[in-house]
């Protein structure tokens, strides 16, 4: 008895030790190819253009917020208090889309599966580009939705604005930073940077369909001032933080080729091209369906054997 555990156990450790050589393996190869494009990015020199540059965005979310603080927020609570409470219900049905978990979940176990998993060697080409262009999307959006979740927490905590819930004890302009109190997390909306922040990352990723994710970005951002949970201000510097975050991240990555590269008048556009991914969908679903190997043909022979 005692020989057939020691078995098991030697078994399950020489596989977790294969994936986690695997995973450092790929790992190091995935640091070595930012690496290498370092000095790509150092070599181009391209301005930012109008409307993306810090200052513009500091004076777009000066005016943006500020009249929607002036002008939105004081009328908005008691016309929310006028409305039937069908409506409500309506957006409370689907405003939790802009929560960051699902999204965190699902994009940072494929990408850490496929360091663990994917052996790299044994793929066919097709294969192997398609689904390191997928891991390099999910990344990207993994780690947009984490880095604006982050800042938008420290300025909830930093500011301190009162929520809707308050606004008959204290008003809609109500600040009180680092109170570090739930009721004083309203700005920005954490929903709507999440939101924005994914609406970013898709729309970029998959261009054709942009004004489509836009306007469903903008029902679910718009749900947290229909629900109460937010003001119009918070939701538009949520906003804003999102996408500003986002596109940076974006065009960090285009200046090195790595998912988006920059056109010729400076927009951030898929290195990929709709063709290059339709076919290696296309693929993949073959080798979902069983009908093509995702192996190699030296290293399909080799596990026949």
């Amino acid at each position: 008895m005692t020989d057939r555990y020691e078995t098991d156990s030697f078994g399950w450790k020489s596989r977790l030790a294969a994936v986690k050589a695997r995973f450092l393996g790929n790992w190091r190869q995935v640091r070595a190819i930012i690496g290498n494009r370092r000095r790509r990015a150092e070599r181009l020199h391209d301005p930012l253009p109008a409307g993306q540059r810090p200052q513009d965005i500091l004076a777009i979310l000066l005016l943006t917020v500020g009249i929607a603080l002036i002008l939105a927020d004081i009328p908005t609570y008691p016309w929310l208090r006028s409305l039937p409470p069908g409506y409500r219900e309506v957006f409370a049905s689907f405003t939790d889309f802009g929560k960051a978990h699902w999204i965190l979940w699902s994009t940072g176990l494929f990408c850490l599966g496929y360091l663990a998993f994917a052996d790299f060697d044994r793929l066919c080409g097709r294969v192997r580009l398609t689904l390191a262009m997928i891991w390099t999307y999910a990344a990207f959006v993994f780690y947009s939705v984490a880095l604006t979740g982050i800042l938008a927490l420290v300025f909830k905590w930093i500011l301190g604005r009162a929520r809707p819930k308050l606004y008959e004890e204290v008003g809609p302009v109500a600040f009180d930073p680092f109170i570090l109190h739930g009721a004083y997390t309203s700005f920005p909306s954490g929903h709507s940077t999440t939101v924005a922040a994914l609406a970013t990352a898709l729309a970029l990723i998959f261009p054709t369909w942009r004004w489509l994710i836009i306007v469903l970005a903008f029902w679910t951002a718009f749900s947290r001032i229909m629900v109460g949970a937010h003001y119009p201000s918070d939701v538009v510097a949520g906003t804003l933080l999102g996408m500003t975050v986002t596109l940076f991240c974006a065009r960090w990555m285009a200046r090195r080729r790595l998912g988006f590269t920059l056109s010729a008048n400076g927009s951030i556009v898929p290195i990929i091209s709709q063709r290059s991914a339709a076919t290696g969908l296309r693929a993949l679903w073959l080798i979902a369906t069983g009908r093509r190997s995702a192996l190699r043909p030296a290293a399909d022979a080799e596990a026949i054997k």
